[in-house]
């Protein structure tokens, strides 16, 4: 039996519109080497990118660039921007009038399994999903959630338990932040006369609890509940953290 692959370099971005998720990628190092894949019809990035960009149109897509990149050692990272349209993409075109409603779900869970399970974690490159988040009133212990949202047997578990870092994309004001002295948040005078940054939130806190924010043990510190949104600074956050 073969050891189980797993991808170390694997980040969840989730947050709201408008809150910088596809911003956060514009710091990424060697741009040309990003295979950036579009889910959401083709809306272009709000910045001028030199990422290899490909507009998905069909879910099973998404594992021929897998295949692809593993050919071509320029590519270093595959952005999927975004998990939640690549899931409602999958929704339109195999799931609505299906002949067989209860089989086609079943391929909806099973699409993202293999997803994640065979491309993702066999992968040799960094791997970044973006993904819209949501409110959701959790019944039983009568507290809002903010999860990302997802549909059939998926909903369980939720599309967070794949990853071993979630970290949330949010708008914050200076106030909130006026007590955070990380090096890796850095508050510029056009936030300052804004009143507001742009921030990935990478632990929870008494507020943010119900939130799936998380990460490795120590990746980090006390300090860093707030950082810029700059993918790039974590993912060299997670090759010095899987070095050590």
């Amino acid at each position: 039996m073969s050891d189980q692959q797993v991808n170390d370099n694997l980040i969840m971005i989730g947050g709201k519109s408008a809150t910088g998720k596809s911003a956060a990628l514009m710091g990424l190092k060697n741009p040309e080497g990003v295979m950036y894949l579009n889910c959401e019809a083709g809306k272009k990035l709000p910045f001028k990118a030199k990422f290899k960009q490909f507009i998905i149109t069909d879910p099973l897509q998404v594992f021929e660039a897998f295949d692809h990149a593993e050919t071509v050692p320029e590519i270093h990272t595959i952005v999927i921007d975004t998990q939640t349209y690549l899931m409602e993409m999958y929704e339109s075109l195999y799931v609505n009038g299906s002949a067989n409603t209860m089989a086609a779900w079943g391929n909806y869970a099973q699409y993202f399994k293999t997803l994640m399970q065979q491309y993702v974690a066999k992968s040799t490159k960094n791997v970044i999903f973006l993904a819209h988040t949501a409110d959701t009133m959790n019944e039983g212990e009568m507290v809002m959630e903010t999860k990302i949202p997802v549909k059939g047997s998926l909903k369980n578990n939720g599309i967070e338990s794949y990853f071993s870092i979630v970290l949330a994309a949010k708008k914050v004001s200076m106030k909130q932040l006026k007590d955070c002295k990380s090096p890796l948040l850095n508050i510029t005078p056009e936030e300052e006369a804004i009143g507001y940054k742009h921030v990935f939130q990478c632990k929870l806190t008494k507020e943010t609890k119900d939130e799936r924010i998380r990460g490795p043990l120590g990746l980090f510190g006390a300090t860093e509940t707030y950082i810029d949104n700059d993918v790039q600074l974590v993912l060299d956050r997670l090759h010095s953290y899987y070095a050590e």
